[in-house]
């Protein structure tokens, strides 16, 4: 499987992108991005509890690795919300491209890969809902707004993802699918140590 292209762009982000990014933060946003931090731990082991059998149905990709991805999606979701959201869109979507090649090694129909990421969107609106209520209804309904539109661009990007992976393997022997083809968890580790390098040479070390 050919490793996913992380962009170079990020290899020298300067301060003044960095101020630049700042001075257009809005503070709607710095709320949901630090509930969802506050919250990482325990929306990850809920989500991983709805995935059930399907975290250990493969034995090509294990669990440990399906949750160190999990955590990271939070992760990158914290920033969507914060003050570099735009230099992380581009994480955004090789994170979720990613997790669709990943769900292609772990056995998953399509249908499922879309359910997963739908499940997140719903544990994000239970758990923002005080949060949202508290807001003036117009800065609820942006926040809620580009929370989804994030989700929706991942659901895409993850089946398109997906597609790819099965697309690969299919045509590595004719048509025949090859052991030596599937994306194992040597590569799932590797493309992910990739993508949280990358997020932090974008957002800088914590």
């Amino acid at each position: 499987m050919t490793p996913l292209a992380l962009p170079g762009k990020f290899s020298a982000l300067n301060p003044s992108a960095r101020s630049t990014a700042l001075r257009a933060f809005h503070p709607t946003l710095m709320v949901a991005g630090r509930a969802i931090a506050d919250l990482r731990d325990s929306l990850v082991q809920e989500w991983a509890d709805w995935l059930g059998d399907r975290m250990t149905a493969s034995t090509t990709i294990p669990r440990s690795l399906v949750e160190r991805e999990l955590r990271l999606i939070i992760d990158v979701l914290v920033q969507l919300v914060g003050p570099y959201r735009r230099e992380t869109k581009v994480v955004w979507e090789r994170l979720c491209e990613h997790y669709g090649q990943a769900a292609a090694a772990r056995g998953l129909a399509a249908g499922e890969v879309v359910e997963e990421l739908q499940y997140l969107r719903e544990l994000l609106t239970r758990n923002l809902a005080p949060i949202i209520a508290a807001m003036r209804a117009r800065q609820g309904m942006a926040m809620l707004l580009h929370l989804n539109r994030m989700l929706d661009q991942g659901v895409a990007v993850a089946v398109v993802g997906y597609t790819n992976a099965l697309v690969a393997t299919l045509f590595s022997q004719n048509g025949v699918p090859a052991a030596d083809a599937e994306f194992d968890a040597a590569d799932v580790e590797r493309q992910l140590e990739t993508i949280e390098e990358t997020l932090v040479t974008v957002i800088g070390p914590s």
